[in-house]
């Protein structure tokens, strides 16, 4: 935990001391937790993936899990609706027991359904359907909902907020409201950096909230590369993640 706070205030410190900002074009759904606003131009495919190592717990009940890759593509039906669809790997480790295997599918849409620059407001909603098709220990028996309404607003040329509400159901119990607000920095034309407080009411009943920050570094036009990490800020929960994304 140490380790991400010291990190952590780098990433302050950087965002600080710089002096020269811009803004970047390529829009991405990650590394953070939050879904940007904006879809994909119509006809145009985006491909974001990369890794993701965690843990969750204390000591004897810590779990440890790789996740590799974690790939959400995303294709431009129109100007303003994108297809997408999410597959991950993920390796669960706890004690000497591990586990290998490919998660459950989620198919879905994003639907840009307000972009007017005169009040400086973006408004998307976003919906994924959770199949049940993972490898058998990772398969849920149960079909589920993913849900959110994204929401973005342009500070100034080089700052951006961006926050999500929404409500996650997965075959069982009353489901789960989740949040997130991100706020998100240029610090050059290829350097942004952004800073996130998100989570969960597991039921709507138990709290699960965390902290994460990260950067995006844009190689080319169309090509990004990423890093983040976060940490619980009321449990035992801390991520390392990286990956890259490309807009064909």
């Amino acid at each position: 935990m140490k380790l991400f706070k010291r990190i952590f205030f780098f990433f302050l410190m950087t965002c600080f001391s710089s002096t020269h900002i811009f803004s970047q074009d390529l829009v991405t759904d990650r590394p953070d937790q939050t879904e940007s606003s904006v879809t994909i131009p119509f006809g145009k495919f985006q491909i974001e993936s990369g890794f993701l190592i965690g843990s969750t717990g204390k000591s004897a009940f810590r779990i440890n899990s790789f996740v590799f890759p974690t790939t959400l593509l995303r294709f431009g039906l129109t100007d303003g609706i994108e297809l997408r669809l999410v597959n991950q790997f993920e390796r669960i480790k706890q004690d000497n027991n591990s586990e290998f295997g490919m998660n459950d599918l989620e198919i879905g849409a994003k639907f840009q359904i307000l972009k007017n620059e005169n009040i400086n407001t973006e408004i998307a909603f976003l919906s994924h359907l959770i199949i049940p098709s993972g490898s058998d220990n990772f398969r849920s028996d149960k079909w589920g909902t993913v849900n959110k309404i994204a929401i973005s607003h342009s500070l100034s040329e080089n700052i951006g907020l961006g926050y999500n509400v929404g409500y996650n159901y997965f075959g069982v119990g009353r489901g789960d409201f989740v949040y997130s607000v991100a706020l998100g920095i240029g610090v050059s034309d290829k350097i942004s950096i952004f800073f996130e407080p998100y989570g969960e009411v597991i039921e709507f009943d138990e709290l699960m909230a965390n902290f994460d920050t990260g950067l995006t570094f844009l190689l080319k036009d169309n090509f990004q590369l990423d890093f983040s990490f976060g940490f619980g800020l009321n449990h035992e929960m801390s991520f390392l993640g990286a990956g890259f994304s490309w807009i064909i």
